[in-house]
């Protein structure tokens, strides 16, 4: 062969060094956090303390005034902790990267510039299509915290929120039977004597075993009812001790809310809760009882149910106590702030070790089980479903 004839030359046809692949080196986060618009939300996702984390390995941190205030933390804790304060949302939105609780407003989304990257809830149900044209426009990455998987397959951020929210629901039904709620005057514990107060609990997830530890730990008698045999023997062996377990049985069931001072409503649905218990079941029980619908976000799992607020969180039908509030653990925000943050601070020192959130995400299986929008492509499979939108496989967008 002659080689003046051949399309490359000499030094070309010479054997080459191997190149290979450098890692993208760390790079700096600047994170808005701004403060969150949503009826009674008072959450916020980063602590001061983990605040003071990410500043000390220089990454910057943008936080609208009074923005913890909800979960009592000052303008003064966070700019201690080395973050910036400014009282304008709009500079906090212009952040490369938006944390946030709630899923951002229409509005708020308006307020960011092209290629954020937005993690926050997503409450696919609270959502329409609008939202999601709206961040295809501004070519948004986006990702749902509630989507976010850990190395063991579950939902952290879920996870800790229903503990909250359990073991919040036995406080507060502790509370509304207290004289000074204008209760039945009865004490959820168990005193020398006097026999204990009886709580039923639909629903044997991570609510219902959280709301069990607690009304245990007062000394309460406990009724677990589901109609998951796997998930009432997963919460005996949890709990570590007998349990009153029974699958949802109409007999069983009437005769234990008949007895019982406390319901507690932890059921989940595909789309909705389903109704458990009837109009007439309710009719049926003691006078003064009181039901914790935790469910309620999802219709509610009682046929009595109706969605309370913060402000007024009660109502009477049947002479029965209806607790119906949607958000129960934004009423303990600092203790839910700081399971937030916990769950996030680790997540954003990853993704900056890693040089970005694409790094990331190539790697990181759980935190692309969260994302749902990348570059203003939808790539989750159940939002297409949902709104009747196409999507594309997030592994072939990124390799």
């Amino acid at each position: 062969m002659d080689i003046t004839k051949s399309p490359f030359t000499k030094e070309q046809l010479l054997p080459q060094e191997e190149k290979l692949e450098i890692a993208k080196k760390s790079g700096q986060l600047f994170i808005g956090i701004p403060k969150e618009t949503h009826f009674q939300e008072k959450r916020v996702c980063l602590t001061p303390d983990a605040v003071a984390a990410l500043t000390s390995n220089d990454h910057r941190v943008l936080i609208e005034s009074k923005a913890g205030e909800g979960a009592r933390y000052s303008d003064k804790d966070y700019s201690e902790a080395g973050a910036e304060i400014t009282n304008d949302p709009a500079k906090v939105f212009a952040c490369p990267t938006i944390l946030k609780v709630e899923p951002a407003s229409l509005e708020e989304i308006e307020l960011m510039n092209p290629q954020t990257v937005l993690i926050s809830a997503l409450q696919i149900k609270t959502q329409s299509k609008t939202y999601f044209e709206k961040l295809a426009a501004k070519r948004i990455t986006a990702l749902a915290f509630e989507f976010i998987k850990d190395e063991d397959g579950s939902y952290p951020a879920v996870r800790t929120l229903s503990e909250i929210a359990g073991t919040a629901a036995v406080q507060v039904a502790a509370e509304l039977m207290s004289s000074a709620q204008h209760g039945t005057g009865m004490l959820l514990g168990n005193i020398s004597g006097v026999p204990p107060a009886e709580v039923v609990i639909l629903g044997a997830g991570t609510v219902g075993e959280f709301a069990v530890r607690s009304a245990i730990g007062l000394g309460a008698n406990v009724k677990v009812f589901d109609n998951s045999i796997t998930k009432l023997r997963r919460i005996q062996t949890n709990i570590g001790r007998p349990l009153y377990t029974s699958t949802i049985q109409p007999k069983n069931l009437i005769k234990a809310l008949k007895r019982c001072d406390v319901a507690i409503g932890a059921v989940r649905g595909v789309n909705r809760s389903p109704v458990v218990v009837t109009d007439t079941m309710v009719e049926g029980m003691k006078n003064g009882a009181i039901i914790v619908d935790v469910s309620i976000d999802m219709g509610g799992c009682f046929e009595t149910s109706d969605v309370t607020t913060h402000d007024a969180p009660t109502f009477k039908k049947h002479g029965v106590t209806h607790y119906c509030v949607p958000n129960i653990p934004a009423r303990f925000a600092r203790t839910a702030s700081v399971s937030l943050s916990n769950i996030f601070t680790p997540y954003l020192m990853d993704i900056a070790e890693q040089g970005g959130i694409e790094n990331t995400l190539r790697f990181d299986k759980g935190l692309k089980n969260g994302l749902y929008f990348y570059h203003g492509v939808l790539t989750s499979k159940s939002v297409a479903n949902w709104f009747d939108l196409s999507y594309r496989d997030i592994n072939l967008l990124i390799f």
